[in-house]
C-alpha cells in the first residue's frame, strides 16, 4: 500500500499550524508533527476510518486523530489524504 497526500491536505497541514504557531509554536510543531505521522497506521489497516456515505461509491474514509479529522480514499494499492481540519472548524 501506498500513502499519498493531496494538496488539500498538505495546505491543511500549513493552514492549521499557522493557526497554532501564532499562540504557541511548540504547540504547533507537536500538532504538525503527529498528523504528519499518523497516516502510517492506515498503511496497516486502510479499513480503521469510518466510511463516509456520502461521497459512496467511492471509498472515502474519515479518521480522527485526537481532535483532528483526516478524510481519506482507498483506491487499489493506494491511500490518497484528502483533508484534515480540527473538529471544532465548522465543515
Amino acid at each position: 500500500m501506498d500513502l499519498k497526500w493531496s494538496k488539500k491536505a498538505l495546505s491543511d497541514i500549513g493552514r492549521l499550524y499557522e493557526f497554532l504557531a501564532a499562540v504557541d509554536k511548540g504547540a504547533a510543531i507537536r500538532t504538525a508533527q503527529m498528523l504528519t505521522a499518523a497516516p502510517t497506521k492506515l498503511l496497516i489497516n486502510p479499513r480503521i476510518g469510518e466510511k463516509v456515505e456520502e461521497f459512496s461509491p467511492r471509498e472515502v474514509r474519515r479518521f480522527l486523530v485526537g481532535r483532528y479529522e483526516m478524510r481519506y480514499e482507498i483506491k487499489t494499492n493506494t491511500i490518497y489524504l484528502l483533508r484534515l481540519w480540527h473538529t471544532r472548524e465548522k465543515r
